[in-house]
């Protein structure tokens, strides 16, 4: 008798455990999977190293925030053209870049999108791979055009990374 109950216990938590899990966890909404999957074309056209592609993901009154610049790295771009304008100089510099999603959360029922990823950065002549941790934050508009890319790195990893920790402030 002992054991039934225990079981039936059991049986009750595990069973109202998987309600209470159904209740409190919504089904991803359309806008939240199309700005989760436009994040994902962001870092694609990264890859890619195509300024343009990088732009057109953007609205036109777009901002791209680097808080952490240290007065050594750009502070970020506004517009439109001025993200592709960022974007453009970067690429010749590298020998490939990949980023490593690790987690992605839709926000703000889907009008804002959170990542945790990591960078690597093939450096040119052999120079090695510059890595880092990121975490950014991604604004959508209803057209699901990026308003606002926050870029959040270590700055002493950045400056050590390109020989510059002289440099930070």
């Amino acid at each position: 008798m002992k054991y039934l109950m225990i079981r039936l216990i059991i049986v009750f938590l595990f069973f109202s455990c998987q309600y209470e899990n159904r209740e409190n966890s919504l089904p991803e909404t359309f806008t939240a999977k199309k700005n989760k999957a436009n994040t994902l074309a962001f870092f694609r056209a990264l890859e890619a190293e195509n300024a343009e592609q990088v732009a057109e993901l953007f609205s036109n009154d777009a901002k791209h925030i680097n808080p952490y610049h240290s007065g050594i790295f750009p502070k970020g771009a506004n517009s439109k053209e001025g993200i592709k304008s960022y974007w453009e100089p970067v690429f010749p510099n590298f020998d490939g870049m990949t980023f490593h999603i690790k987690e992605i959360y839709s926000m703000d029922d889907g009008n804002r999108v959170f990542v945790k990823y990591r960078g690597y950065i093939n450096l040119k002549n052999n120079a090695g791979v510059y890595s880092n941790d990121y975490y950014s934050t991604f604004k959508f508009n209803d057209e699901g055009k990026i308003t606002e890319y926050v870029e959040i790195f270590n700055p002493i990893v950045a400056a050590k990374g390109f020989g510059l920790l002289d440099k930070v402030k």
